[in-house]
């Protein structure tokens, strides 16, 4: 039986130019560096969880220390052989707080180098108490751990391998969207093709709506919204909607075309299982409507009819299970007690007066330079040959499509039409929700292949197509439906005679 070292010695990569266990001694600024072999199969994490059936790699763990107050956690990790010369960013949900070894481990086994990082805390990714009285933490957070780890994973790539990646991708969702516009915007350089998915970018204003809703619910507990009446709500608005695109299936490829009046639900008397109360009226029409300020202004845009049930709908993130048990509930008041008002009690126990005006105005000041990633002028970006891709779910119940449309709008408007084609494009994936998962056809690879094309083989994305299992998620259980997913401002349309369930019958228009 061949011992650990001489296997080490027989997946060591011909190629490298350096070994792995070199990487460790190697200078980068403000950063400590571990590296070791890791032999093919099963790979134990130090929480105990076994990732199996990886290829052999080289493993660096690293701590960069940006300030007196950083200690930003990455790893980057090396295929040992069959290198494809690409280079992936691992993107970061919610607040961070954890290396994503599933992202890792993913863009290994398609053959990549991999760069994770926590983003300089450890915690759950809906706790934000680790930035109160952290100022640079919340940097680290912001942007320049992403940034960081981008630099210091090429310079061990070309360390390891003798050159540095042929091109460099970063695809994320959520928060990881926020840090992909980040990158594209403050760090042109870092990445060659980027993917945004749900993007986060507008983080002081998408966080102060989460707050508001944890007041109101404060101040109106008889709006709140039981989770048996979600579906109530749902089924109102498909059989008001369904037939909008020609089709009914209970997928709203446009919801935007949907004037959905959630009165029609109004309890003649009372309360109801089957109606909505006068209060809970109001709450549905502010979640549709957006949340403004007392002039009128919008701070955010509304949600969309059509995805308010399911697992990950409305009681996951606006409404709760509960009442203060919604996610964004929990976004929004942690940003403002641990980043904005740096105030442990906040609102418990805390006589201070509360509008949305003035919090949006304090939170912009204080936060929205670092935290938001609204910038829409890409020229630097697009000049190098960066392609971007977008993409959103119509029905996300945490982040609000149209602030997506409104942003592609924006570089359209800010850089021209010809120009923002060259490079970038937009999806909305209908009747998907936050980042994945719900009733429409909404696996379609997260849009890695498409751009891996564009800027390998120079073949811009058009018509993607999107596919939805028998068991959602499940490759294996078989195809129900095939929807194609079309370039912003396009649509798809039935063409009235196909097999509905055929992307085939569909033309985008």
């Amino acid at each position: 039986m061949k011992s650990i070292s001489a296997i080490l010695l027989l997946i060591t990569p011909a190629f490298a130019a350096a070994p792995c266990d070199s990487l460790a001694s190697l200078k980068l600024p403000s950063t400590t560096l571990r590296a070791a072999l890791v032999p093919a199969g099963g790979f134990q994490l130090p929480n105990g969880r076994a990732i199996p059936n990886l290829p052999a790699f080289c493993r660096v763990a690293g701590i960069v220390r940006p300030s007196s107050d950083s200690e930003i956690r990455f790893e980057v990790w090396l295929p040992a052989e069959n290198w494809t010369g690409r280079f992936e960013g691992i993107a970061n949900g919610g607040y961070a707080g954890s290396i994503s070894t599933g992202g890792l481990s993913a863009a290994l086994n398609r053959g990549s180098a991999a760069a994770a990082t926590d983003t300089g805390h450890a915690a759950a990714t809906n706790d934000s108490t680790w930035a109160l009285g952290h100022p640079q933490k919340v940097i680290d957070f912001a942007y320049r751990a992403i940034h960081l780890t981008a630099e210091n994973a090429k310079a061990i790539i070309a360390t390891f391998y003798g050159n540095g990646p042929r091109h460099s991708y970063f695809d994320g969702c959520s928060n990881g969207g926020r840090q992909a516009l980040m990158e594209a915007q403050r760090y042109p350089a870092d990445y060659d093709g980027i993917v945004a998915g749900a993007p986060a970018y507008y983080w002081t204003h998408l966080l102060t709506a989460g707050a508001w809703l944890a007041l109101d619910q404060r101040a109106h507990p008889d709006e709140f919204i039981p989770p048996a009446k979600i579906a109530v709500i749902q089924n109102a608005v498909l059989a008001a909607c369904d037939l909008a695109d020609g089709v009914r299936d209970g997928v709203l490829n446009d919801p935007a075309r949907c004037k959905f009046d959630p009165g029609t639900l109004l309890c003649k008397s009372g309360d109801a299982p089957d109606c909505l109360t006068a209060p809970q009226v109001a709450l549905v029409r502010h979640i549709y409507d957006g949340t403004h300020d007392s002039s009128g202004h919008l701070v955010l845009p509304g949600f969309y009819p059509g995805g308010e049930s399911g697992n990950g709908g409305w009681t996951s993130w606006i409404t709760g299970a509960q009442p203060g048990a919604a996610e964004g509930i929990i976004y929004g008041s942690g940003f403002y007690r641990n980043m904005v008002y740096e105030n442990a009690g906040w609102p418990d126990g805390v006589a201070q007066p509360w509008s949305v005006d003035a919090a949006v105005k304090t939170a912009d000041a204080k936060l929205a330079s670092t935290l938001n990633a609204t910038a829409n002028d890409l020229g630097v970006f697009q000049a190098r040959g960066g392609k971007l891709i977008l993409y959103h779910g119509w029905n996300d119940p945490a982040i609000p499509v149209q602030g997506t449309i409104d942003y592609f709008d924006s570089l359209t408007a800010g850089m021209g039409t010809r120009k923002t084609e060259s490079f970038a494009r937009l999806y909305l994936v209908p009747r998907m929700q936050h980042c994945g998962g719900g009733p429409g056809a909404t696996s379609f690879d997260n849009m890695l292949p498409e751009i891996e094309k564009w800027i390998e083989e120079n073949q811009a994305p058009g018509t993607v197509i999107a596919t939805r299992f028998k068991t959602d998620g499940n490759r294996a259980s078989g195809v129900l439906r095939t929807r194609p997913l079309c370039p912003y401002p396009q649509s798809a349309y039935w063409d009235g005679k196909g097999n509905p369930d055929d992307a085939a019958s569909f033309t985008c228009k």
